[in-house]
């Protein structure tokens, strides 16, 4: 069994762990990880992996090392669960690694939950295990597409109704990091909400691309933000975490801005520490970090499963849209893993180019 992990100080430093097999515990399901997806999300992963939201806790690894996670399909390999037959097949939240134990509870025709006590604690969305012959959001078609985009979809859907649910309701919503998968996402399902103006920042090498998408009204280049004007009410929505462009933008957009909200930091290596809400001094706005999990359960609590029904379907339809936006690039070994996150940490992987990794 193998498992790619990398250094918490330095996640340039990597490895691949060759992991004993061991005898399947009482009451557990193996889980071969057959396919996943490698983006800069991955990174934010890393990133946020100690404090708060501790992901390098999922998959624990020692000696200084962790092993980010990941969302892809994976196969029952082995069952100590008479209700979860070998072959089976399943949608989740893994290790970058060729296998996972879990303790399955709450099971149903749907799926079940990891119960492993380490993980007690996390959000449900991130133990939940589907299966995929009763996942409404399934396409064995678009597998590619569905490890690439169905988190990052779902993160984009949510934060496009929570932008659209401020009050005031926007008129403009500047995005940064504009060409990131969560931000292209997010800006698609915006657009089907409202007719508020959507402005696109981005580097000057993704300039092209950005404006190639269609989703922007209006697309800027860094160097290009002294020019950026919002009508009242404006939101500004970060895929970035840069302190000096969020204060700058804050600045240009004040009094327009009435709301500034941090989704990612595609620039992890910004600041000591990693990822952490950009802070502006003297500005009237204060960045808030949206945490899906909870604002979804928020939501659904309030108006019904019928919401996130809504959001399963429009998924469905996205995974063809998104072809115009990223293609699928199949990797395949545990060699190429290394490769993929140190280009992925460079900024070496264009916003077209979509990596799909099997074992």
């Amino acid at each position: 069994m193998l498992e790619f992990q990398v250094s918490k100080d330095d996640f340039a430093e990597t490895r691949v762990v060759e992991k004993p097999v061991t005898a399947l515990a009482e009451n557990a399901v193996r889980l071969r990880i057959e396919v996943f997806a490698l983006t800069s999300n991955n990174i934010t992963y890393a990133s946020m992996g100690g404090g708060e939201l501790g992901y390098w806790d999922f998959f624990p690894a020692g000696d200084g090392f962790g092993c980010p996670p990941c969302w892809g399909f994976a196969m029952v390999e082995a069952s100590n669960v008479a209700k979860i037959a070998v072959g089976a097949r399943v949608y989740g939240y893994f290790p970058i690694g060729t296998h996972l134990d879990v303790l399955p509870a709450k099971l149903s025709a749907a799926g079940f939950f990891d119960a492993a006590p380490h993980r007690k604690s996390k959000s449900a969305v991130y133990n939940q295990y589907l299966f995929t012959a009763a996942d409404p959001a399934y396409d064995e078609e678009r597998e590619a597409e569905q490890c690439l985009f169905r988190p990052l979809y779902a993160t984009g859907w949510w934060a496009a109704d929570f932008i659209q649910h401020s009050d005031p309701a926007p008129g403009c919503v500047v995005f940064s990091s504009a060409s990131a998968k969560t931000a292209l996402a997010t800006a698609h399902q915006f657009k089907r909400l409202s007719t508020a103006k959507l402005v696109g920042l981005t580097s000057a090498r993704n300039e092209e691309y950005v404006r190639g998408t269609g989703l922007y009204d209006q697309v800027l280049a860094y160097e290009a933000i002294e020019d950026l004007r919002a009508e009242a009410p404006a939101v500004f929505v970060d895929f970035l975490g840069r302190d000096a462009l969020t204060a700058r933008i804050h600045q240009l957009l004040k009094p327009s801005l009435s709301r500034s909200v941090m989704i990612g930091a595609t620039d992890w290596g910004a600041k000591e520490g990693g990822i952490q809400i950009p802070v502006v001094d003297g500005s009237e706005v204060t960045p808030e970090f949206f945490f899906v999990p909870a604002y979804a359960s928020s939501r659904i609590k309030q108006d019904g499963e019928a919401l996130q029904g809504g959001m399963l379907c429009d998924m469905r339809e996205f995974y063809g849209a998104s072809g115009k936006l990223v293609t699928p690039v199949r990797l395949h070994g545990a060699d190429v893993v290394g490769d993929s996150w140190r280009r992925l940490l460079q900024g070496e992987v264009s916003p077209q180019e979509g990596l799909v990794h099997s074992w």
